[in-house]
Parts: structure tokens; sequence; C-alpha cells
């Protein structure tokens, strides 16, 4: 993109005649957006089968060609190491695409029999409490009433 220049008119040499001696400033055109640039840069990712074949077609090329291999892919020298290194270590296993990212913690297996005890031991602690209050209002009432509990015997 080429800036265009604003026209002036020096008539002196000390440049007097363009406003107090200053130059005058360079006014860029405002950028229009390309329609062949993407808003945002994506990274590339590439396929097991695609990582294989540009191994394949590298091991299989003779002096030269790996860099004619490099520059038709459009790829990078430390790619291919990397690629190795992952095939050398596990085969296609290393090669597939990994998320990004914090890793999500796999589920317990034992969470959902423990939420469902913890909601039993709850609802039962509730009703234990409901029948120890409906024994002591027997008590009361059998104590008003004069009537003798079993198990108040004193031995």
């Amino acid at each position: 993109m080429v800036m265009p220049l604003i026209p002036f008119e020096k008539t002196l040499a000390d440049g007097s005649a363009t406003g107090g001696g200053r130059r005058p400033s360079l006014v860029a055109e405002p950028s229009a957006a390309s329609p062949e640039l993407s808003d945002r840069p994506r990274r590339r990712t590439f396929t097991v089968a695609y990582k294989l074949g540009v191994l394949r077609q590298v091991d299989e090329a003779g002096p030269g060609g790996i860099g004619a291999i490099l520059r038709r892919e459009g790829l990078y020298s430390s790619l291919l190491t990397d690629w190795r290194r992952q095939r050398d270590a596990g085969a296609c296993e290393a090669l597939k695409a990994v998320k990004r990212g914090p890793k999500v913690a796999e589920p317990n297996p034992l969470a959902a029999e423990h939420a469902r005890l913890q909601r039993d031991c709850k609802s039962l602690t509730l009703r234990l409490q409901r029948a120890e209050a409906i024994i002591d209002i027997q008590k009361k009432v059998a104590l008003l009433l004069g009537l003798s509990m079993p198990g108040d015997e004193a031995p």
C-alpha cells in the first residue's frame, strides 16, 4: 500500500509558506479489508494420514527432494523431526490430534453411589429425628396419664 503525499507549494527556502515553517504531514489512506485475508489467523492442523504421507514421501526422496517437498507443502523441517519422533514413539497413536487446553477430569465411578448414599443418610437422619420426637411425646403423655412404659422398671 502506497501512502499518498499531500501536495504543497514551497515559496520560500525556509518553508515559511507551509504554515509556520512546519513540514506537511503524511496522511495514510484508510486500509480496506482484503477479502483474501481471514479475520483471524487459524492454526493449521494436520491429519494422521497427511503426516504419514508426507513422512513416506520424505523417506523415499532422494538428495534435494526433501527441500522440494517442504516447499511444495509449505512445511518446516522442524515439523518433520517432531512427526518422526511421534511416529517412532507410538506408531500412529502419537500423531492423533490432541485437544488443547486444560484436561477434563475423568468422572469417579463411585461418585454417583457416594451421592446416593449421602441422600439416603440425610433422609434417614430426618426420619430418626422425627421418631425421637414422637417417642419423647409418647413418654410425656404416659407420664401425664400415669401409665408405665415398658423398660421403665427399675432393676
